[in-house]
């Protein structure tokens, strides 16, 4: 495993946001917390659950739900564990069960062990709302890097003060200057595409993206630059 980074917190904008690079493939994982409630969702917990539970206990934040935006090992491979120590219902996709119950393989394939696997609380479907104190994100089925690949997304807050830009939590569909493979389980070029042009794309430009992996980025600035894009 990679030397761990240090998790990036902030709280200026009012909802704690905390991405922690996690695992060999080093996942972005998600803490997002309700400073008033103290109420939280974590989003793709692959890996170094100690480090996100120490976080969750130094924020005094209790977790709603664990959301993994794809069923591959590098995004799943804490849910267990976390679940264990939490309480949490975890969520996927109902398209990406058959790759979930392939954990083997894809341990396999990377030379890793397989990590325990947890029940599947809740199957996620487009448009469900998930909610943690006075939070919400909607879900966008978005396949293409799997089949049941999902973006979360939060619109702009008409108050404009606890969510005062759209943000969207994009798994492996959308990177900086990027977007997911197809060339492993399940995925697909032309559904990819057609998820990022026919979703992703009708977004503000002024949406934060969060991507599962590397730094974040906006929609604006992968419509105009993203070589996949233009």
């Amino acid at each position: 495993m990679s030397e761990a980074k240090p998790a990036f917190e902030a709280t200026s904008t009012g909802m704690i946001y905390i991405k922690i690079p996690v695992g060999m493939l080093q996942c972005n994982c998600s803490i997002l917390g309700d400073p008033v409630t103290r109420e939280a969702i974590v989003v793709d917990p692959g890996d170094e659950v100690g480090r996100i539970l120490d976080l969750l206990g130094r924020h005094k934040l209790t977790v709603k739900a664990i959301i993994s935006t794809h069923a591959h090992i590098d995004h799943v491979g804490g849910l267990s564990r976390l679940h264990q120590c939490t309480g949490a219902p975890v969520m996927i996709h109902r398209d990406d069960l058959p790759l979930y119950k392939g954990l083997d393989e894809q341990a396999a394939f990377l030379g890793m062990p397989t990590p325990e696997m947890a029940e599947i609380d809740h199957l996620l479907r487009e448009g469900d709302p998930l909610r943690w104190g006075s939070y919400e994100a909607r879900v966008i089925h978005t396949p293409g890097h799997t089949p049941g690949s999902v973006c979360l997304y939060m619109p702009k807050d008409p108050s404009n003060v606890t969510v005062p830009v759209p943000q969207l939590f994009a798994g492996d569909t959308l990177f900086a200057g990027s977007i997911g493979r197809t060339d492993l389980w399940g995925g697909s070029m032309e559904q990819i595409l057609a998820s990022l042009r026919g979703k992703l794309m009708e977004l503000p430009d002024e949406t934060i993206v969060y991507p599962g992996h590397g730094p974040a980025t906006t929609i604006g600035r992968e419509r105009d630059s993203n070589p996949f894009l233009i």
